[in-house]
């Protein structure tokens, strides 16, 4: 922990590191200590009313310093901001702080949905065989409504969901798949009556496992050759099932080719290339994506950070390079989901990207001094001064931190298409 020195506001400099000793919400700006990279911020700090406020040498620009007797050790007194008519610096951080009570509610809604697609997922699975026009039937409305939320929305948001959702936890698989896989179908900008095909076939790309016994499902031992052989089936037992539900071919493709890899590696044909369906490539990447990061044992998880750069970094000849990049392109550098240190020396976690602009995600701020119910929700696109330093594995800050941030120990990701028009951005 920097140590921290008293110092007036007479004594401010630009490159000084400073505190305010000011609830977050009576100051106007992004963070209760920062650097003073401009003489207007001295200003504003000068105009808060405050008698007194703390300086960190340690975190300051080298450039700065105080003659001797200049600042103490002592306490720091802090009084109420003058009583005055909000400046317009105020009055963009009470416009900031309106725009993320309107994420919250966003985000509330849109969990509330996520919840109820997945127990739609789950009906779906559980009539497959007991009523398989009617399952089909189901299936096609949902991905339907999906595809024209998703197609139609001038801006395409994903949001990583919070810790209670319920207990549907089983049909998330299936249901992040069809999402990441229309997200690049968005990308991509296919037609919409092949969307809704990739939406069937995505959905159910999984159906074969009925046909496998949970003993080897949920084995966490390593498989037996037999075991694997008997698994590696499922892709083939899944497009039997599809046929005796009329899915169309190119869904039937999808079931039977979401483990082919480009390379040939995968299974169950060793399909290479382009003899593997487009859409079910860009099935192949959503599936594997989405089991790097929710794997059957939680422990073995990875960030969605550290999935997609090892889809990239090492694995990439197993996947269609136009359509690993355009993946890459929708999800950004840091997915949902993922812990990173911005260039400030913040903690914070990756809560929505919007795939118009990847790389200015908006993320969840850690300030211990501001209740985890209220925290910060900063939108990068707005900071021009500041950027995401790195990514940072969970093991690697405090539990305080991540309870904080609290990332769920499966990622699961839904899409805000609920917006009316494209908003202005600044450059």
């Amino acid at each position: 922990m920097s140590q921290t020195q008293v110092i007036t506001p007479s004594q401010l400099q630009v490159g000084m590191y400073i505190h305010l000793d000011l609830k977050w919400f009576d100051h106007p700006f992004a963070f209760s200590h920062f650097k003073i990279d401009s003489d207007d911020q001295i200003q504003t700090i000068r105009g808060l009313g405050l008698k007194s406020l703390r300086f960190s040498h340690e975190l300051s620009d080298a450039s700065v310093h105080l003659g001797a007797g200049d600042a103490t050790a002592a306490p720091p007194v802090a009084v109420a901001p003058a009583v005055a008519e909000p400046s317009p610096v105020m009055l963009a951080k009470r416009a900031m702080m309106a725009q993320m009570q309107a994420r919250r509610e966003a985000a509330e809604r849109i969990e509330r949905a996520f919840v109820t697609t997945a127990q739609t997922v789950r009906d779906i699975e559980k009539n497959l065989y007991a009523d398989p026009a009617a399952t089909l039937q189901a299936a096609g409305k949902l991905v339907q409504q999906i595809a024209e939320s998703i197609l139609s929305a001038p801006e395409l948001a994903i949001q990583v969901m919070g810790d209670k959702l319920g207990g549907e936890e089983l049909y998330f698989h299936s249901l992040n798949v069809t999402m990441l896989a229309m997200m690049m179908a968005r990308d991509l900008k296919l037609p919409p009556e092949v969307v809704g095909v990739l939406g069937v076939g995505a959905l159910l790309h999984d159906i074969g496992r009925k046909e496998v016994p949970d003993r080897i499902l949920l084995k966490t031992e390593p498989l037996t050759p037999a075991e694997l052989h008997f698994f590696e089936l499922h892709p083939s037992y899944g497009v039997d099932i599809g046929k005796n539900m009329h899915l169309a071919p190119a869904a039937i493709a999808i079931i039977g080719q979401h483990h082919e890899f480009f390379d040939g590696s995968g299974y169950p044909a060793k399909l290479k290339g382009e003899s593997i369906a487009l859409l079910s490539r860009i099935v192949v990447i959503a599936n594997h994506y989405d089991e790097l990061c929710n794997p059957l044992q939680v422990a073995d998880a990875l960030t969605p950070h550290e999935a997609l750069s090892l889809m990239f970094a090492k694995l990439r000849s197993k996947f269609d390079p136009r359509l690993l990049s355009a993946f890459i392109r929708c999800l950004g550098v840091y997915p949902p989901g993922t812990i990173v240190q911005l260039s400030n020396g913040f903690i914070g976690m990756v809560s929505t990207v919007n795939t118009a602009h990847p790389m200015k995600p908006i993320v969840v701020i850690y300030d211990p001094d501001v209740p985890k119910e209220e925290a910060i929700l900063l939108d990068m696109n707005s900071q021009s001064d500041l950027n995401i330093g790195k990514a940072i594995r969970p093991g690697q800050v405090s539990r305080e931190v991540y309870n904080y941030l609290s990332p769920r120990k499966r990622v699961s990701y839904y899409f805000d298409a609920a917006v009316a028009k494209p908003q202005a951005r600044k450059p």
